[in-house]
């Protein structure tokens, strides 16, 4: 990140570009709230040509190297939907906000249970393998615990591979 030009032609700070790093990100994980785009629609944000050019600026984060950093991909897809006019006006509607809101709660029920009886499946199929003496499993996982991996790759916590933004990544200007 180091060497990013700002729009009056200085550059960023490390400071400074982690700090704007981290605003974006925030901003864009609060589009995936569609009472938020109401919000923002109401006030009138929509209808700003520099607001828009923002919202297309944004897009960056659908790269690879920046989306492993979201905790709520949903917001990718609103900040598509968020480049038609038509989604932008229609959004300023309370009922058509409730409508999406609504849908996104369904989605995501419908992916917890669908993770739930793919994870429950799994340990089922893993107890089978065997019951050892004093009730243990043998190749197994204890009921209510996540199994352990021995692949030899270890798990990547909260989705950042264990580095900092300005460790890896360049923002586009």
């Amino acid at each position: 990140m180091q060497g990013a030009r700002m729009s009056d032609g200085g550059t960023e700070t490390e400071d400074q570009q982690r700090l704007r790093f981290m605003v974006e990100l925030e901003f864009v994980q609060c589009l995936a709230n569609p009472n938020y785009l109401n919000f923002l629609a109401q006030r009138g944000y929509f209808k700003d040509q520099s607001f828009i050019n923002y919202l297309k600026y944004l897009l960056y984060w659908k790269e690879p190297d920046y989306a492993r950093y979201l905790k709520y991909p949903m917001c990718l897809y609103f900040l598509d939907l968020l480049q038609y006019e038509h989604f932008r006006r229609e959004v300023v509607n309370a009922q058509c906000t409730k409508f999406i809101d609504d849908q996104q709660i369904l989605l995501w029920q419908h992916y917890t249970r669908r993770r739930t009886r793919l994870l429950q499946s799994q340990i089922g199929s893993q107890n089978s393998v065997g019951v050892g003496v004093g009730g243990m499993n043998v190749g197994g996982v204890i009921p209510g615990q996540q199994p352990i991996s021995t692949g030899g790759s270890t798990p990547i916590q909260s989705g950042q591979g264990g580095q900092t933004p300005n460790q890896t990544l360049t923002r586009k200007t």
